[in-house]
């Protein structure tokens, strides 16, 4: 019997600058963001190299409030082949807004994104994965705002987030609207987190690629990797006032992670969210032809 081939795995990019990270918030004003260093645009640019030369595609789930700011490089996003998804506006947590003003956001940031890349949106992500048993209600929103997936619910138990008795996998979780919620692998009883971000970068590389084999092969399932430019770029300036947690956190093997991801694309399939997960692209919605 021939060997199964491997399974696609989704690469995913939360498109945020490091000062609009959740954690920072106490520390940095939202009305100083304009006041800030960007660095996003370079960082996706490295980025963008990278799957260049690995032959990858991915999903980048870009904050409105850099594509306002940066619309040539959500524009070199989509013509380089990338899925163009929505992380909302302006990154705040889906759990700190009303239900009207989180309609606001997402519908808001989908059109924003949309007359930039001229491309239909149809995923989303919440900022620091905010839905959760106590704001299930923005997944109806969600469909409210027309999107079709969403990747916000991680069935892990975390300080910040996370509902641990959510599916682990894809699933309808509306009429309409699909769940696709971040990897983790269950081991022990409990869900442990697979899917990149901090952990990927705090784990052992050799650790990280055994838990998503784990998940390919015994599970029999893709795997949903996610990380954001920041992560890439030590030299970034340093945010003063935070907690050794936080530090941590943020800054562990910050120089390492450019060549951790470089394995990892060579290690494993990848693709983009809407090619693995919908079952058809969306037509361009400016031309009405299928995007390819």
């Amino acid at each position: 019997m021939s060997a199964r081939p491997p399974l696609t795995n989704a690469l995913t990019i939360d498109v945020e600058d490091y000062f609009q990270v959740s954690a920072f918030a106490p520390h940095i004003d939202r009305n100083d963001w304009d006041n800030r260093e960007c660095r996003v645009e370079h960082n996706i640019d490295r980025i963008l190299k990278l799957l260049d030369a690995e032959q990858t595609k991915a999903t980048f789930f870009t904050l409105g409030w850099v594509a306002e700011r940066y619309p040539q490089m959500v524009r070199r996003i989509v013509s380089e082949g990338h899925e163009l998804a929505s992380h909302g506006y302006g990154h705040q947590r889906a759990s700190d807004l009303t239900e009207e003003a989180f309609f606001h956001d997402v519908s808001h940031a989908k059109a924003l994104l949309e007359d930039i890349g001229g491309q239909a949106v149809q995923g989303y992500r919440a900022p620091s994965f905010s839905i959760g048993t106590g704001n299930l209600w923005a997944l109806d929103t969600l469909l409210r705002a027309g999107y079709r997936y969403s990747s916000s619910i991680y069935p892990v138990k975390h300080d910040h987030y996370g509902m641990p008795d959510a599916p682990r996998f894809a699933h309808q979780i509306r009429d309409g609207l699909m769940e696709v919620p971040p990897t983790t692998l269950r081991l022990f009883n409990r869900n442990l987190p697979s899917s990149g971000g901090g952990y990927f970068r705090l784990l052992p590389y050799a650790l990280s690629r055994w838990m998503l084999q784990q998940v390919n092969q015994r599970d029999a399932e893709a795997a949903i990797f996610y990380f954001h430019p920041w992560e890439i770029d030590p030299g970034q300036p340093r945010v003063s006032g935070i907690d050794m947690k936080t530090r941590f956190r943020h800054y562990v093997n910050i120089g390492r992670t450019e060549q951790r991801l470089t394995r990892l694309l060579k290690d494993f399939r990848w693709g983009r969210m809407d090619d693995i997960f919908l079952k058809s692209r969306a037509p361009n919605r400016l031309t009405g032809v299928p995007v390819v």
